[in-house]
Formats: structure tokens, sequence, C-alpha cells
């Protein structure tokens, strides 16, 4: 690995049919702690719940005794130094109580292109479940509710959901603007 390279990864959200999912290139000297964020950004969560990364029984994250195992702090790793090398593999988990877990792949190892800024989304699909749905069983039946205007929760999930909800919606570009600050 040369700090010339970028890394291609693929992030894609467990139990989601069809799969909802995001590949973008990132330097790969990034902590996992800004990795955090990146992948808040890029799948479109509003980072309102504890994360953390595991690779088999070794979990990176904010450490806490309360916790009752080892976490690894995150601010202190860099994504090279736990994706060595293409196919190599993590899990990113969010919002415990819903239980949102992301399969993280290293895809490749890439020169950079010219004048680009990293982290840079390539490609995915479909939009990220709203916050606070209930996991994927939570949001399977959110969709279901939503599709059918004479179910008895249809108005109170729309108005929940702001109104409107395209589970379908993806943004290369306003994903990358949202990293870019633009």
């Amino acid at each position: 690995m040369t700090e010339k390279m970028v890394y291609r990864i693929k992030v894609t959200l467990r139990d989601t049919r069809p799969p909802i999912w995001r590949r973008f290139d990132v330097q790969p000297e990034v902590t996992l702690r800004r990795l955090h964020h990146i992948l808040q950004i890029v799948m479109g969560w509003h980072d309102g719940h504890l994360h953390q990364f595991r690779i088999g029984d070794t979990y990176y994250g904010e450490p806490d005794p309360e916790f009752g195992f080892p976490v690894i702090n995150e601010r202190k790793v860099r994504l090279h130094e736990v994706l060595r090398r293409p196919k190599a593999r993590m899990v990113y988990e969010y919002d415990f109580g819903d239980g949102w877990d992301h399969d993280v792949a290293l895809e490749a190892i890439v020169a950079p292109q010219p004048g680009v800024r990293y982290p840079l989304v390539l490609a995915g699909k479909r939009q990220c479940p709203p916050e606070d749905v209930g996991g994927v069983h939570g949001y399977y039946r959110f969709l279901d509710v939503l599709a059918d205007p004479k179910h008895p929760d249809h108005a109170d999930m729309r108005e929940w959901c702001g109104g409107e909800f395209d589970p379908d919606a993806f943004s290369v570009q306003d994903i990358n603007l949202a990293l870019h600050g633009r």
C-alpha cells in the first residue's frame, strides 16, 4: 500500500432486498472515526446513535467500560491497518437499538484521479431507511404502510417521515456535495 493510492469501498446495509449500497473511494489513511462520519453521510444516516466497527471478535469504537468488553479506540486506528488487501471486510454497526449492520468491503486499491477530492461516491442504490424506523423489519413494515393509503397507520407514517419517502431515490451528486460541504 502506498500513500498515493485510494481504497475503493463497497458498503451494503445487511438484510435489505433489493440491497441498499454505496461504492466510494477514500484515502486509506483515514481513521475509523473519520470513516464513521463518512459512512453516515454516504449512507444517509444522521449520527444520532451509537456505532462500532467489528472484525471477528475485535471491536473498534469509543471505548466505554460499561460495554463490558474491550473496544479499541477508533480515533487511533487507520483504515489501512484493518483492511489491508482487496476482499478484506468488516462490519459497521449503527444504532444498537434498531441494529443497522453494514458490510464494509475493500473492493480494490486504485490510483487516485487527478484533481479529485476524496472521499468520492461513485455509485449506489436506494435511499437509506429513516432513523428510528425499527430496524430492517420496521423498515419493511413502514414501506408497506406507506404503499397502502387504506392502512390505518398510513397518515401517521406519512406525517412521521415528512410526507414522502421514495425508497429508490439516490443521487451520487447530492452525497458528494454533502461530503464536501458545497
